[in-house]
């Protein structure tokens, strides 16, 4: 487990994002940034807004940019507009960030970054083409950040399935969409937020600063299906 390093967190007020940052905070300093209260040293902040870093050290040794959508819609029902605003949160605004924070994370001797992708991306899957199209462009971007930050700062991802998460409500809360997405899954269960948590933590460890420009599943083997 990382030890006594500036870690920045985006997402932090629940879910995913929260459960990372509350794995963290009692060995190392966390500052959060999120539209609602979020975790340790926290700041208000929305994709669609200018990023403040005036209280940020010098040094920063992770950044993991968690915000993310679940939009599902028929390809024929989807506007430009609801397009945008799916590459806005999910790939423009991590954009911003990692090109804001940059200068930091390379005073840093083991950073890294994580991001967000979905097991969509690699499995088609009915109503996800805008989500997939975004964040296969995270993928992208990870594996060629890899390259270009390499070896001073390690790129990866996590690509999940659905997690029991506030944002996958509108699925989690329906029983049968539910019973037949955990059917779909070898493991047959969704995910828990500490599941995910855990393949970030993974990603970050100093232990393991021989991965970089990986996109790490973590989807109760749904990928392989």
């Amino acid at each position: 487990m990382m030890k006594n390093k500036n870690i920045v967190i985006f997402g932090t007020s629940h879910g995913i994002g929260s459960a990372i940052a509350n794995s963290l905070i009692e060995s190392n300093q966390i500052y959060s940034y999120s539209r609602t209260q979020g975790v340790g040293t926290w700041s208000e902040w929305s994709h669609d807004q200018d990023l403040k870093v005036d209280h940020l050290p010098d040094v920063i040794d992770a950044v993991i940019y968690c915000p993310g959508t679940i939009n599902l819609k028929p390809f024929h029902t989807i506007k430009d507009e609801d397009l945008r605003q799916e590459f806005e949160i999910n790939y423009f605004a991590a954009v911003k960030v990692l090109k804001t924070l940059y200068p930091r994370l390379k005073k840093s001797s083991h950073a890294s970054v994580v991001l967000f992708s979905t097991v969509a991306v690699t499995k088609g899957m009915n109503f996800h083409s805008s989500i997939a199209a975004a964040k296969g462009a995270i993928e992208g971007l990870v594996r060629a950040l890899a390259m270009e930050w390499a070896p001073a700062i390690r790129v990866n991802a996590v690509a999940p399935s659905l997690v029991d998460t506030p944002l996958a409500q509108k699925l989690t809360s329906n029983a049968s969409v539910l019973d037949a997405t955990i059917q779909k899954h070898p493991l047959k269960r969704i995910g828990k937020v500490e599941d995910i948590a855990q393949a970030a933590l993974f990603l970050i460890d100093e232990k393991n600063s021989w991965v970089t420009g990986q996109i790490l599943h973590v989807d109760g083997g749904l990928s392989i299906c």
